[in-house]
This record gives C-alpha cells, structure tokens and sequence, in this order.
C-alpha cells in the first residue's frame, strides 16, 4: 500500500517545501484575498465570478420605470366588432364607443387604417391618432371629460 502524503511529511518542518523561507507570507500565492483578479488571476477570478471593471454607468431606480401600454388607431378598428362582442364596447348610431380605461391601455398611437367611426376615451392620444379618429368622423376624449 502507498504511504499517503500526510503520512509522509509527519515530523518534517517544512513538508516538501523547500526551505523554510519559501512558503512563508503572501507572495508565495500570488497576493492575499482577490488580488490579482485582472491579472495574474484572472481565470481564477472569471470561476469564482468577480465582475471586476465592469461595473460602469448609471441605471435608474426600478420603481421609477414605467411602461406605457399602447395600442394603435389599426387593431382598434379592425377588433371593434370583437369588442362590441366582449362587452368592451358599444355601438350606438354606427359609433363604436370605446373606453380603453377598461382594457387597461394609456396611449393611442396612429399606425394603421381607420374604417369605422370610432370615439375612444384614452389617458393620450398621439398627433397621428388624433388626426386620424377626426377625419374618420370619430372623436377623442380623455378620462375626465
């Protein structure tokens, strides 16, 4: 059987280091802690996963974000009978009222065809859209109006 290294060293001083001056202090690993992480270590430091420089910049606050919800004058003009169906809408003398307080949408955007005289209430509506809802004979309101 072979005599594991542990047992082969009891009773040296310096356990198959060399002399005594060789192990001894921080050199002999390189430097103490995380030093060397974007030199000498630096495969080290890429398995343990410092990030070290990389670190730059500025990124706002969660809580402050906020995505707009959106849709365009063009989905809504070809859902509105969907709509209609769902409850989300009524059609009173060929006016497709829509409320988008309802469906949880903040802003109207213009993309699209309009078809249908459509009066929409929306927290904003973009030039575009407005523009748009107007020349098709419908209206835009706001919430409070």
């Amino acid at each position: 059987m072979v005599k594991g290294n542990t047992k082969k060293f009891r009773g040296s001083r310096t356990c198959g280091g060399g002399t005594g001056k060789n192990r001894r202090g921080a050199g002999n690993r390189g430097g103490r802690g995380k030093c060397g992480g974007n030199a000498h270590h630096h495969t080290r430091a890429m398995q343990r996963g410092y990030n070290l420089g990389l670190q730059k910049g500025f990124v706002r606050p969660f809580k402050t974000l906020h995505d707009t919800s959106i849709v365009n004058v063009g989905e809504l003009d070809e859902l509105a009978d969907q709509l209609v169906e769902d409850g989300f809408a009524e059609l009173k003398d060929g006016v497709y009222h829509i409320d988008l307080d309802d469906l949880y949408i903040e802003k109207v955007l213009g993309t699209g065809k309009i078809s249908k005289k459509l009066a929409i209430t929306a927290c904003e509506f973009s030039a575009t859209a407005k523009a748009k809802i107007e020349n098709a004979g419908g209206s835009c309101t706001g919430p409070e109006e």
